[in-house]
């Protein structure tokens, strides 16, 4: 299926206005258009409920029984898979301590009914068995540079299954890299608390630490709250800190992504998080290889430094190039198709961001080749 935007949306710039209703919005996949989604949502950085998502899927008929996850199609099916279970009820700094384990192992805790809340999170189904067609991926959410970028170069991915029995939790937090997010319910149900960007600020405390658990924590601070149902998916925009509850036993499916609507926030961000390093420990400022030992921090901090952002830009820089010249090459690893006004959107995203991240002093020597890069990106627009 072909994804693509109006033209006129090409040169649109992205809206800073919060959410300026007391609800979080509620569409249908049936009657919703990708290029209205993507005017509407991922251009104004707005969550939304979207119904009727999954309802062809196979999880959706495989994984249920009688609407109840299927514990023995699962077991037969992935047991022996590597999982990460976390205990909600032993905090670990600001996560909740975690173990590997194999889904044997968390199913049999699943069937026991133990009182302790063990939540399995951040899951590589769909990276550990490739040819299993469990989903498909929303075509709303199929402009998703960061698991192009991380599935065909890095064999890794940011697509996740959880499960979580009921009163499982995940503590107060904002997405990696400050990307989106976006989570199906298979089954379930979940209860969701948005704080849109910025109002965070609000809830730190005198050491500048956020809240690990928002309720325990009296606040006044602006924040919508959703119930999220089976069958729905959920937008979660990028920089809206969130709280979520399993309300009753939930299986779900998770991607966190990025694109050329939020292709500026992960920079803002990665920067922000660079000079924050350079500030730790600006009294190493002159040692041998000051800048080689930030750079490897920011990776351990953010998860990605500068190298490997330059190396992502270039990779989605290059591959739109190439679909401008190639429409055999533009099925996606989801196997959606971009059409030519998004890839024209994608490059010159790709554009205005290269441009900054190359005219920082420590990227002007080191990314020589970027100028080039930029020319030809500037002569397709």
């Amino acid at each position: 299926m072909e994804f693509e935007i109006e033209a006129d949306i090409v040169n649109l710039p992205n809206s800073t206005d919060s959410l300026d209703t007391t609800e979080i919005p509620v569409i249908n996949a049936e009657s919703e258009t990708y290029s209205d989604f993507f005017r509407n949502y991922l251009l104004q950085n707005t969550p939304c409920i979207i119904k009727n998502i999954s309802l062809n899927w196979s999880a959706t008929k495989n994984w249920l029984k009688n609407g109840e996850p299927n514990i023995d199609y699962l077991q037969e099916k992935y047991g022996n898979t590597k999982v990460m279970i976390y205990d909600c009820s032993d905090r670990y700094f600001n996560s909740q301590k975690c173990k590997e384990s194999n889904l044997h192992e968390y199913l049999d805790i699943w069937r026991s009914s133990s009182e302790t809340l063990y939540y399995l999170k951040d899951w590589h189904l769909k990276l550990q068995h490739r040819q299993d067609e469990f989903y498909q991926v929303p075509i709303f959410f199929s402009s998703d540079w960061l698991n192009e970028y991380f599935t065909n170069c890095l064999d890794d991915d940011y697509r996740f299954v959880y499960m979580g029995l009921k009163g499982t939790w995940t503590p107060l937090h904002a997405d990696v890299f400050n990307s989106y997010s976006w989570s199906v319910n298979i089954c379930g149900q979940k209860r969701w608390i948005f704080f849109p960007p910025g109002e965070e600020q609000f809830l730190k405390d005198k050491s500048n630490n956020l809240p690990y658990d928002i309720e325990g924590v009296s606040h006044s601070r602006k924040c919508f709250e959703v119930i999220q149902n089976a069958g729905e998916a959920i937008f979660v925009p990028s920089g809206w800190y969130h709280q979520v509850w399993n309300l009753r036993d939930t299986i779900s499916i998770n991607h966190n992504w990025v694109n050329g609507c939020n292709i500026e926030t992960m920079w803002q961000a990665l920067k922000n998080n660079y000079a924050n390093v350079r500030s730790e420990i600006a009294d190493c400022n002159d040692m041998e290889g000051f800048e080689e030992h930030c750079q490897i921090m920011l990776k351990a901090l953010f998860g990605i430094n500068y190298d490997q952002f330059y190396d992502f830009l270039r990779y989605i820089a290059t591959s739109r190039l190439e679909m401008m010249h190639d429409r055999s090459k533009r099925r996606l690893y989801h196997d959606h198709i971009i059409g030519t006004n998004h890839v024209l959107f994608d490059l010159s995203r790709v554009y205005s961001v290269l441009k900054e991240f190359l005219n920082c002093d420590i990227n002007k020597i080191k990314f020589k080749d970027g100028q080039c890069l930029l020319d030809h990106i500037l002569k397709m627009l």
